[in-house]
Parts: structure tokens; sequence; C-alpha cells
């Protein structure tokens, strides 16, 4: 097998072939004076099972081309079978029509990578699952909760924990990780006026005097997650913390985050972190790079995935 890195997340491409045991296919990805990409794959690739590691985060247009045409030149190198690995799947909130005359992005996303040429798609926690439906070619859809869920066992030993989902749309989610733990669930209700600001409504559950961990699967400009902290502070929650697997933070998140009565705010590196400034004190950060090597690996050798759901 061969891991060709793009330019959205090399540390973790750099983690992933470390966990196994692989060096990076060379390749050169590179900007015209009017920022057309250019790809070049320095290696031959004839035959071979080529991973392409790629989230379609900020700049989300930029990193979409680059996997696109990185695609497009491995299958004009006569790669054998090319899985695009995409940790944080971009477009993912746009899966269906939420009014007249709008798109569904994913579905049109989906096609256009099928179309440059991925033979199967690596992701991890997909925001809605029946997108796994707008794709033609196998999808593995890997998921955060185990790790999340060992992580909380270690960190929230003997505290009276409560997990709680952010909205009623992930209470799948939140639940796939309170069994896990067996601990109980709680749901915050909540109406959205407009895309990027929510207003909580309501919590459904008893919170009082419990560590209440948040579940999601991505924090973007952050005033849901830290609108639903406050809401459980109000209804008398000891705590608020939260785990959510992709970062985008975007705009004003981090100074957000920073300032919010969120204990700590734990995510994966499935976005790379940006270096436009610190990073607040309450966010940690999980890395997913040996949950990505061993899919790689079983795939690699046909042979069954879902022991990484357990």
């Amino acid at each position: 097998m061969k891991i060709v890195a793009c330019n959205s997340n090399p540390p973790l491409a750099e983690a992933v072939c470390a966990a196994l045991d692989l060096p990076l296919t060379k390749a050169l990805i590179r900007r015209f004076s009017d920022m057309e990409i250019h790809v070049e794959i320095q290696e031959n690739v004839r035959g071979e099972d080529v991973f392409v590691i790629q989230s379609t985060a900020f700049p989300a247009n930029d990193n979409l081309m680059e996997l696109l045409i990185t695609l497009d030149a491995l299958r004009r190198g006569s790669a054998r079978r090319i899985t695009a690995v995409i940790p944080y799947f971009g477009y993912a909130r746009q899966d269906r029509k939420t009014g007249p005359r709008t798109p569904i992005s994913a579905k049109l996303v989906a096609n256009i990578i099928t179309e440059a040429g991925a033979n199967r798609v690596l992701t991890i926690d997909l925001h809605a699952g029946q997108i796994q439906g707008f794709f033609d070619i196998p999808v593995d859809n890997l998921f955060s909760a185990p790790l999340f869920a060992r992580d909380i066992k270690e960190r929230y030993a003997g505290r009276d924990i409560m997990v709680v989902s952010p909205d009623v749309g992930g209470v799948a989610r939140a639940r796939a990780i309170a069994t896990r733990l067996n601990c109980d669930l709680a749901i915050i209700d909540k109406r959205r006026e407009r895309a990027g600001v929510s207003e909580v409504m309501n919590v459904i559950g008893d919170v009082e005097g419990r560590d209440c961990i948040l579940i999601d699967d991505l924090v973007d400009s952050g005033g849901s997650l830290c609108n639903a902290a406050e809401a459980l502070l109000r209804r008398g929650a000891a705590t608020a913390s939260a785990y959510v697997t992709h970062a985008v933070l975007s705009g004003i998140a981090l100074d957000r985050i920073e300032a919010s009565p969120i204990e700590t705010l734990t995510t994966t590196d499935s976005i790379m972190a940006s270096s436009a400034r610190a990073r607040p004190a309450n966010l940690r950060t999980l890395t997913i790079a040996p949950l990505l090597a061993k899919a790689m690996h079983s795939i690699s050798e046909e042979t069954s995935v879902s022991s990484l759901f357990d």
C-alpha cells in the first residue's frame, strides 16, 4: 500500500504513516501564480493500493480541489485501487433540501469524488449517516465513540457523569457513548433561528449535581456548545465539558470557548489546528491516527473493520 498526503493535515498523515511503519509517497502539490492547483505523484503507483489523506476543512474548496486533482493523477497513473481517506468530510451539513431551490451539496461532493477516481472512501463521524448512501462506492464511516469512551473513563473515574446531546439530531451519537459508559442521558432542546445561531430552550433530564459531558460530531462557531453548557449550569449541573470529533472552530470560536463555562473541550486531530492564535487552556486534542491506520491496514488486507467499532 502507498499513502499520499495532501496539504490539509500533514501531521495526521505523518502520524498514520508512523503507525503503519510506512513512508509517505513522494508527491508535489503546488500552486500556479493564479492559484490553480498542480499535482505530480513522484513515485510509480501502477497496480498499487493507494490511500489519499485529505480533510476538506478550511479552506474547504481548496482542499476539496486538491483531493480531486490528486485522485485524478493517481487514476491516470494506473493505481489499482484508490481510497480517499477524508477524516472530516466537508459539505456534510448540506445533506438535504432545507427550502425551495436549495442544493444537496453533500450528494454533489460525493458524485465528484467518485468521478475523480476514488474507488472507496474512509471517513470518521459523518454529520449525517445517510451520506454513505450518496456514494455509489463503498464507504467506511468510523466512529470516535470508542476513543472518547476510553478517555472519559480515565478522566472521570469515580465522578457522577451524565452524557448530554446538544440537540435532538445527535441523540443516537450521545446514546452510543452513554451506553458504553453505562450512564444516564440528557438532551438539550434548542431552536435554531438561522445557520450559525442557536437558542437553548430547555434541558430534558435531571442534571443537578452531575458532571455533564456534551457529545457532538463537530464544533464550528461554538455558539451552540457554549449555550448548551450555560443551560446545563443554570439547571444545576456541577460541571460542563464536551467531546467533539471535528474541531472546525471558525470565526471567533476559540475566543468564545475560552470565555465559556466549558471545563474542557476535547476534540480529535481530524482537522489540523490553526496556528493563527494560541489554543485555549480548556481545549485538548486526542489523535485518531491509530484508528485510521488500523482501518487502512484492514482495507488493504481485505479484512473486517468492524472490530474498530468496539
